[in-house]
């Protein structure tokens, strides 16, 4: 066991996690499956407006809008919801749009001005 945690000390060098991170090695607490995750979220110095996989190899949020060590997994449902009306270019677009989008898929803004913000995500495929 002392060997184990060992290369445990090790591999948190080497990979420069944060001492706060390290709850993420540890099984998820019971009572945080069914809580509901926070957009947007401050996880260090990065607001995050989606789920992320920083230093995970799945996707988790926060529980608090500051990172406090109380995260979940994330499920197909916990994607941030749309903002609309939104604002791009000099529109104000109250539906996902194709417009601007190079690949033209649907997107949307996460906040009432993409211009100053820049936060999307790509819509459903049927919107």
């Amino acid at each position: 066991m002392e060997k184990l945690a060992g290369w445990l000390s090790l591999v948190l060098c080497i990979y420069g996690l944060k001492g706060e991170l390290t709850a993420h090695l540890h099984p998820l607490v019971p009572e945080f499956v069914n809580s509901t995750c926070v957009f947007p979220f401050m996880y260090g110095d990065v607001i995050h407006y989606n789920c992320i996989s920083v230093h995970s190899s799945y996707d988790w949020c926060s529980l608090d809008k500051k990172f406090q060590g109380r995260w979940r997994y994330c499920t197909g449902e916990d994607p941030p919801m749309c903002t609309f009306p939104f604002f791009f270019r000099k529109k104000l677009f109250h539906k996902c749009t194709k417009e601007g989008y190079i690949l033209n898929r649907s997107w949307c803004s996460l906040t009432k001005n993409y211009n100053e913000d820049g936060k999307w995500k790509q819509c459903s495929p049927h919107k």
